[in-house]
C-alpha cells in the first residue's frame, strides 16, 4: 500500500479545519452551497495530511484508492450520512480540487463546452453550439478562485497578482485562458477559457459542420499546397485559428514549419515544426520577448513556411518581409470584419512597426506579400462559417486591387434563428488558378464559374 499520509506534525493545523467541518451544514449536504463547503474543506484537510511528494510517483487510479479511504474516514468522523454514489462523487470532486482545476474540471471534460466564461465566484456561464448559458458551477470565494487560476498560469511561467492583474496563458492540451483579477477586475475575478477540440478540426469537420463548402476546400487545399501565402480574418471567435489548423494539414511532411504565438494553441500534425511562444516581462520589467522578436528570430531558422498565430503589431511588418523574401506558404490570421479592414489593419500594425515608411510602399509590400484573403465569421445563430475567399492582384495608383472569388451570400433567417443563405463563385477565375496549376495543384475550371452554387 503506499503511504502518502504525513506525519502527525500536522495536527496542530487540522485542529482548525475539524472545528470548521463539525460546524459546517451536514443536513444540507444537498445543496450546491454546503457540498463546495464541505469539498473545499475536505481539500484543505487532505492538504494538512497527505505527503504531496508521493504524489508524483502514482497513478490516478492509486491516489483515488488511498484519497478515497482518508476521505471516508474522515466523513465518518464527521457524521456525515452520504450514500456510496454520494461519496463516489465528493471523491472525484475533491481529488479534483487537488490533482486538477478544482469545479472547472467537470466543464473541461465536457466535450460540447467550447468556451468556459467565469464572471466571480458564483457567476459561470459556458458556450454550447454557439449559445451561452449558464452554468450551475460555483466556486467556495473568490479565493478559492484566484488559487485555481494561480494553478493554471503558474503551469506555463506565468503569474498573476495585484502588481500584474492580467494575464494570458493555456492549459496542457492548448485552450487559451485568459485570466483578471482585482483591482482591474471590479466584481471578483475574471475567466475565460477557449477549448480546443481533444481531435482537431478537420477540412472534413468544417464541411459537416456545415462551415465550409466541400467543392471550396479543394481550392484551399490547392492553395496551401501551391505555397501562396495567406490572411485569414475574422472578429473575436470566429473560428481563425480553427481553420487555420484545418488548412495546415495540407502542408507537406518534409517542409520545416516555425510557428509564432503569444500562447501556444496551434495543433500542427506534421512532423517538422519548431514552436515559438512569446515571454512578458518578468516582476522587474525584464525578459519580454515579443512576437516580433520570435519572427525576426525565425528567419535565421531556416524556415519553409512561418506561421504567425496572429498578428497584432509591428511583428507585421517583419512577416510581410518573410512573405516577400522566399517565405512562401506562410500564413497568420488578423482581428478584421471584412477582407478589405483586413489589409488597413496590416496597414495599420506597420506603422507600429516603428519604421518610417510611405503608405504606397507599405500598401505595395502587402499587395506582393499576400495573395489571398480568407474572411470568416461568426453568424447571428451560433454558427462560424468562411463568408468570403479573395485574392489579391495589384496596384492601381495607390489603391491595393483585390477581387472575390467566392462569397457566402445570406438570404434570411429562419423561424429557428438559423441564418439562411447560400455560398457561390463570383465568377472570376482567380490569377492564382495558372500558378496553381504549374505547381501541380490544379483547381477545376467549373468551381468558378458565376451560376455554380455550393451545398451547405
Amino acid at each position: 500500500m503506499w503511504q502518502i499520509r504525513k506525519a502527525d506534525e500536522a495536527a496542530p493545523q487540522r485542529r482548525e479545519t475539524d472545528r470548521r467541518l463539525e460546524s459546517g451544514d451536514a443536513g444540507a449536504l444537498g445543496e450546491d452551497h454546503a457540498r463546495t463547503e464541505l469539498k473545499v474543506e475536505l481539500h484543505q484537510r487532505l492538504l494538512d495530511v497527505i505527503n504531496l511528494s508521493a504524489l508524483d510517483s502514482m497513478s490516478r487510479e492509486q491516489i483515488n484508492a488511498e484519497v478515497g479511504d482518508i476521505i471516508a474516514e474522515e466523513l465518518n468522523n464527521q457524521r456525515h450520512a452520504l450514500n456510496q454514489a454520494e461519496r463516489r462523487q465528493l471523491t472525484n470532486d475533491v481529488l479534483d480540487e487537488l490533482l486538477g482545476l478544482g469545479p472547472l474540471e467537470p466543464l473541461l471534460k465536457d466535450s460540447t463546452i467550447t468556451d468556459i466564461l467565469v464572471n466571480g465566484h458564483n457567476s459561470v456561464f459556458v458556450e454550447r453550439y454557439g449559445v451561452l448559458e449558464k452554468s450551475a458551477v460555483r466556486f467556495k470565494d473568490d479565493r478559492h478562485l484566484i488559487r485555481i487560476i494561480q494553478k493554471i498560469v503558474s503551469a506555463v511561467g506565468r503569474r498573476i497578482d495585484e502588481s500584474s492583474p492580467l494575464v494570458d496563458a493555456r492549459l496542457a492540451d492548448g485552450s487559451r485562458v485568459n485570466a483578471v483579477v482585482p483591482p482591474l477586475a471590479i466584481d471578483g475575478p475574471l475567466l475565460s477559457i477557449r477549448k480546443f477540440a481533444k481531435i482537431p478540426i478537420d477540412m472534413a469537420r468544417l464541411v459537416q459542420i456545415g462551415s465550409i463548402p466541400e467543392g471550396v476546400t479543394q481550392v484551399l487545399h490547392a492553395i496551401v499546397k501551391g505555397r501562396l501565402n495567406v490572411l485569414i480574418s475574422g472578429g473575436t471567435g470566429s473560428g481563425k485559428t480553427t481553420l487555420l489548423n484545418a488548412m495546415s494539414a495540407s502542408i507537406d511532411n518534409h517542409e520545416r514549419i516555425v510557428t509564432i504565438e503569444d500562447s501556444a494553441e496551434l495543433q500542427l500534425q506534421q512532423v517538422h515544426v519548431a514552436r515559438l511562444e512569446t515571454r512578458p516581462a518578468n516582476i522587474e520589467g525584464r525578459g519580454e520577448v515579443t512576437q516580433r522578436d520570435l519572427v525576426k528570430n525565425a528567419l535565421r531558422m531556416r524556415p519553409d513556411r512561418i506561421i504567425v498565430g496572429e498578428v497584432r503589431a509591428g511583428e507585421a511588418f517583419d512577416m510581410l518581409q518573410a512573405m516577400n523574401t522566399g517565405h512562401d506558404g506562410s500564413m497568420t490570421t488578423v482581428h478584421a470584419n471584412s477582407p478589405r479592414d483586413a489589409l488597413s489593419r496590416v496597414e495599420q500594425m506597420i506603422g507600429m512597426s516603428g519604421i518610417d515608411i510611405p503608405l504606397r510602399s507599405i500598401r505595395s509590400q502587402i499587395a506582393s506579400a499576400i495573395d489571398v484573403v480568407v474572411q470568416v465569421q461568426r453568424l447571428s445563430d451560433g454558427r462560424r462559417k468562411l463568408i468570403s475567399l479573395s485574392e489579391l492582384s495589384g496596384m492601381e495608383g495607390d489603391v491595393i486591387t483585390m477581387q472575390e472569388i467566392f462569397r457566402f451570400r445570406q438570404t434570411g433567417i429562419d423561424p429557428d434563428g438559423q441564418v439562411l443563405g447560400r455560398f457561390e463563385a463570383v465568377g472570376i477565375r482567380p490569377r492564382f488558378a495558372e500558378h496553381l496549376a504549374a505547381r501541380g495543384s490544379p483547381i477545376p475550371a467549373e468551381l468558378f464559374r458565376p451560376e455554380t452554387r455550393f451545398d451547405q
